[in-house]
């Protein structure tokens, strides 16, 4: 019987996580990709709101004590060094070898940085130079209902695009390889954070699903030129299938099956890019975002986007989902702005709630391990299902040629776009890049300000120029910013020690997961190609 729809009323952005915490907080305690909590943080009651608007910092101090997260009445904030080791925990920066005499790259680095508000973190990151062809994948791929889903992808996508994108000699080269038992042309150089998770228990089962794929593309060899976007799309496609597929055979051994089981029931959206020369590929499935940042004649900074949110904020998006099912299901298949009424993202890895027929979960959830039957997330069966799939992993994919006005590439998931306009993100970086800050007009909005109040902001802009570029990461810049501005859109540090003094439990209600990576492009090099092949 499917569970009460009040009792799951949001999907992502929504809070039947908050439950979860209260029942099962023990899990959160777990390696990511052990813990059985299926439904961590995939529903919150209300939209996202941010800490000015729910808690001003003069009664910030008043609303913590309010909880019952501390015990005693003492004001805490953590110290510039303190908030420095947490915002560079999980920073990571690459810079690419110059030429070398065999390959030139239009990209001369990138820095990456995450910070978790959900515990544990849902976002996941990779970034890989192809080995057996030319360019570099980056990605960012944001989790719902757990880590599990989030997790799989940013190991595995990586891998079906690159063999997507292998010549048919090369795909040849490395089945005889593994046919013979020789050692296997490398295909990925990984640019990984020591906190960046491999799942080693799952390898072979992955392994041999990415080799059944590349037998596949072997047989249906067309000796075409492979274009990238479709390259990209298929991958995508595939990956998505796999985890389907996997979940519905199963696996003898209990951790194996439960895990593939977690991945396929958790979802998780992706927003890629591919980068070769002078061509920029960005392949976006649900609402992460990949912004350009290019820099004006005169200096200033402008925003070109280079995705879409896939959800109810898009309309073209909404057509595209009624018009794949009957008009009868019109008024049902999006509302509330969700998909179904629960699901904020209309595009998304896993999820095979979404996709499945209600037979299929049901059968699945019933031969499965005790800790997946006995999980009410998984026995839900969505309102006004009668028709799906309704949710699909295929990528909208957007090509760029660069320019040498284009000097950097942001991609993010979803937690950074909600507290920071576009515009903003590209200044803050392209200033940060170029060591010049552009002094703006100070802006206060409605907010009445007496003199001696200007006087207090002019000074302490003034001082924060000489350390407002002392990140060496311009992703951890960035997430500064994006946790610390105040109303004047300068960082508080009091307002940044605030945020991250926050405790598990009420960190989720005010932000979500954050994840960048800003990719820099070497303009010399783009220039010199812009009008040839590499």
């Amino acid at each position: 019987m499917p569970a009460p729809t009040q009792l799951f009323p949001l999907i992502r952005n929504c809070e039947i996580g908050r439950i979860y915490n209260t029942v099962c907080y023990c899990h959160h305690k777990h390696l990511c990709c052990l813990s059985p909590h299926l439904a961590h943080n995939h529903l919150r009651c209300a939209p996202q709101k941010k800490l000015a608007t729910l808690c001003p910092k003069e009664n910030f101090h008043q609303f913590i004590h309010a909880r019952s997260y501390v015990s005693t009445p003492q004001r805490f904030y953590l110290t510039p060094p303190q908030v420095n080791s947490i915002l560079k925990a999980n920073e990571y920066s690459f810079k690419v070898p110059e030429f070398d005499g065999k390959n030139v790259s239009s990209i001369l680095g990138f820095d990456s940085n995450q910070l978790p508000a959900n515990a544990p973190i849902e976002d996941r990151r990779s970034a890989a130079t192809c080995l057996q062809t030319r360019g570099m994948l980056l990605g960012v791929f944001d989790g719902h209902a757990g880590c599990a889903c989030s997790q799989a992808v940013s190991e595995r996508l990586f891998y079906y695009i690159a063999v997507s994108l292998l010549p048919h000699e090369t795909l040849l080269e490395i089945e005889n390889a593994v046919e013979s038992g020789r050692a296997l042309l490398p295909i990925l150089q990984w640019h990984k954070h020591p906190n960046d998770y491999f799942s080693k228990e799952a390898s072979k089962l992955y392994f041999n699903s990415l080799r059944t794929y590349w037998q596949e593309l072997i047989d249906l060899n067309t000796g075409e030129t492979t274009d990238v976007k479709e390259a990209l799309i298929n991958a995508f496609k595939r990956l998505d299938n796999d985890i389907s597929l996997e979940a519905q055979v199963g696996d003898p051994n209990s951790f194996l099956n439960y895990l593939v089981l977690r991945v396929a029931f958790s979802g998780a959206t992706a927003c890629v890019a591919h980068v070769d020369g002078v061509d920029l590929h960005i392949a976006n499935t649900g609402d992460s975002r990949a912004m350009l940042g290019v820099q004006e004649e005169d200096g200033s900074w402008s925003a070109v986007t280079l995705s879409y949110d896939h959800n109810a904020q898009n309309e073209s998006e909404i057509e595209r989902v009624k018009l794949e099912h009957p008009k009868s299901e019109e008024k049902s298949v999006v509302k509330q702005d969700r998909l179904l009424g629960l699901l904020m993202p209309f595009r998304a890895f896993g999820d095979v709630k979404f996709k499945w027929s209600i037979e299929l979960q049901k059968r699945v959830i019933e031969s499965g391990p005790d800790q997946l039957n006995d999980n009410e997330y998984t026995k839900f069966i969505p309102p006004n299902y009668h028709t799906p799939p309704y949710l699909t992993a295929e990528p909208e994919v957007i090509h760029h040629k660069l320019r040498p006005q284009d000097k950097f590439l942001v991609l993010a998931t979803d937690g950074l776009w909600e507290t920071m306009h576009r515009q903003d993100v590209v200044r803050i970086v392209g200033e940060y890049l170029t060591g010049v800050h552009h002094q703006q007009p100070i802006a206060v909005g409605g907010y009445k300000v007496t003199l001696g109040q200007m006087h207090g902001l002019l000074t302490e802009r003034r001082a924060r120029i000489s350390s407002v570029f002392k990140d060496q990461n311009a992703a951890t810049h960035l997430i500064r910013h994006a946790v610390g501005n105040n109303e004047f859109g300068a960082v508080d540090h009091e307002r940044l020690s605030k945020m991250l003094s926050l405790p598990e439990e009420l960190a989720r209600m005010y932000r979500d997961d954050i994840t960048i990576i800003v990719v820099q492009f070497n303009s010399h090099i783009v220039g010199a190609c812009q009008n040839e092949d590499f």
